[in-house]
């Protein structure tokens, strides 16, 4: 996943961590003999790692033709330029400023460490891959020593020869779940679409499902999550995503080959044929791997026929190119449906997924997701960053802390002041609870919202995102109206502006409302615009001023990912 942020969340890494860690593995668990070696002996390739490109192109493009579900009716071919000629960000993403993405499945029964779990319980990592990725990070997924998730697996469950991590599936009840007190919680924080996870890592399907038996309905819970929450969220006027992070299972937990040799030979349940479509580990033929394809293109179809969702989120993986192919297959799929139920809809994936030019240039087909944090600057077009409430893990463990309102609503005014949208993450237990402290949170960003949204929603960038020299005063604007959020208040009542001086480019101001008060008085000089606040004016978190009469380019903005022209609105 994307660069760590600020709250450390290393655990879901991207496009730097990722690459070390690859690195630093293949390096450590002897190199790519080891994946060579690995590749021989289980009879296969790997996704990702050891595969010559040519192979894996002929593997992907072999699962194409092996899809039993035919291509829905509709003008969207699965090419680059079908999707180039036929897709349009959704005019309700657009305006929608925040949704609540969450990490809810079986590693929510552990809640140690992060939900990671299984691969560190198999896979693990060594000492000095941990001091590449900068000191203790990853300390929780070492095999070497007491803090392990190995040893404190073994401490807490037994050893996992004897008890796997499939044995918690029955462990995740999920018993105390309420889909409708859920999205109560999630409008009322200010959320106008909730992206629940139906499958991670691990395998495990979140839905009522009949392409694998893996899943929440038959197992576990014995519930449709995905379900009951598109219900619900539907139903208090909220748009519905689903996120797929199972493009990367075929490959995900990778054991070097040492561990893999020792783990066959205590019979682990790793690499138990009977558990050979949870794991993909038993079998790591190029067969097997088609298969694996196949069936994550059939559970995507699933998805999109069962619950009809607004946004699919996609992780890492989709953006190698030789799964492009199996990708514009379901974009195909997907755009076609939509078209059939009179929704617009869109995918949300990472760096170059659906940017056949290079990593984060402009996207077709999809929404641009950045991970832990938004760009340095305005980014025009539309894109999302997501980010958890909490510090340390995406999923529950215990012990996690979600972060103060005053953190999340800096995280969501600078991001919307860039032109972006913020995915908030929360972290359910497993008995499908959401802690206090995540609700609290959420519910005072929901006040301070229902003041300010004003200067969030259908909002887009300024020329600037932010004061210059000062970080603590941010912009945005809506029609012909300027809003400066203004993020401290630490000099006193007098707040002055001085990207608005008197004869400047933006011209005369004709009026400042402080939102949820009443016009205040204010002057224009060389300086800039001086705003004097009643002395009881500030709330807890940040107040906003709403400013009338300047030239804000209202007309400008454009979702083609390029810079502002005077072109009009987005088609």
């Amino acid at each position: 996943m994307d660069d760590l942020n600020q709250n450390r969340t290393p655990l879901r890494l991207g496009t730097a961590q990722r690459a070390i860690l690859s690195i630093a593995c293949a390096l450590l668990m002897n190199g790519s003999a080891h994946l060579a070696a690995q590749s021989a002996g289980e009879g296969g390739n790997s996704l990702g790692f050891d595969m010559a490109p040519e192979t894996s192109q002929r593997v992907v493009e072999d699962a194409v033709k092996q899809i039993p579900t035919p291509m829905a009716p509709g003008p969207v071919k699965p090419t680059w330029e079908s999707l180039k000629e036929n897709y349009k960000v959704p005019a309700w993403f657009r305006g929608a400023k925040l949704g609540i993405f969450m990490h809810f499945g079986i590693f929510s029964v552990p809640a140690h460490g992060n939900e990671w779990y299984e691969k560190f319980l198999y896979a693990g990592g060594d000492d000095s891959v941990l001091k590449v990725l900068g000191g203790n990070d990853l300390s929780l997924g070492s095999n070497n020593g007491p803090n392990s998730t190995r040893a404190w697996h073994t401490q807490h469950f037994g050893p996992p020869e004897k008890f796997g991590y499939k044995d918690f599936i029955p462990m995740f009840k999920a018993e105390h779940f309420d889909a409708d007190a859920w999205a109560t919680l999630f409008k009322k924080a200010g959320a106008q679409y909730v992206m629940p996870g139906a499958q991670h890592h691990e395998n495990f399907a979140m839905w009522d499902s009949k392409v694998t038996p893996f899943n929440s309905m038959q197992m576990g819970p014995k519930r449709d999550i995905i379900g009951e929450l598109a219900v619900a969220v539907r139903k208090h006027g909220m748009k519905l995503g689903v996120a797929n992070h199972g493009i990367e299972n075929f490959e995900f937990i990778n054991p070097p080959l040492d561990l893999a040799e020792k783990m066959r030979a205590e019979k682990v349940d790793l690499y138990d044929p009977k558990w050979a479509d949870f794991y993909n580990y038993a079998d790591r033929s190029n067969a097997a791997m088609k298969r694996f394809l196949v069936n994550w293109y059939e559970r995507n179809v699933e998805l999109i026929d069962k619950y009809q969702p607004d946004l699919i989120y996609f992780d890492n993986g989709v953006d190698q190119r030789h799964i492009d192919p199996l990708k514009l297959q379901i974009a195909a799929y997907y755009y076609n449906r939509a078209r059939s139920w009179g929704k617009e809809v869109s995918f949300t994936t990472k760096k170059a997924a659906f940017a056949p030019s290079g990593t984060n240039t402009k996207t077709i087909g999809s929404i641009l997701d950045f991970e832990g944090g938004p760009p340095d600057g305005i980014r025009y077009g539309s894109w999302v960053v997501d980010r958890p409430i909490g510090n340390g893990s995406w999923g529950y463990v215990e012990g996690l802390k979600a972060n103060s309102p005053q953190t999340v609503i800096a995280w969501l005014v600078d991001t919307v002041s860039k032109n972006g949208t913020l995915l908030l993450n929360v972290s359910p237990k497993a008995d499908g609870t959401i802690p206090q402290d995540q609700q609290d949170t959420l519910l005072a960003v929901g006040k301070w919202l229902d003041i300010n949204g004003e200067a969030i929603y259908d909002t887009h960038s300024w020329t600037k995102f932010e004061e210059n020299g000062n970080e603590h005063i941010y912009f945005t604007v809506k029609k012909d109206d300027l809003y400066a959020i203004v993020m401290d208040r630490s000099t006193g009542t007098a707040v002055t502006i001085s990207s608005l001086p008197q004869n400047g480019p933006a011209g005369s101001v004709r009026s400042v409302t402080l939102l949820g008060g009443q016009g205040i008085p204010f002057k224009q000089d060389a300086s800039g615009l001086v705003v004097s606040l009643p002395a009881d004016a500030q709330p807890h978190e940040a107040f906003v001023l709403k400013i009338t009469g300047l030239k804000t380019n209202a007309d400008t903005y454009t979702d083609s990912g390029n810079p502002p022209c005077q072109c009009g609105r987005p088609e």
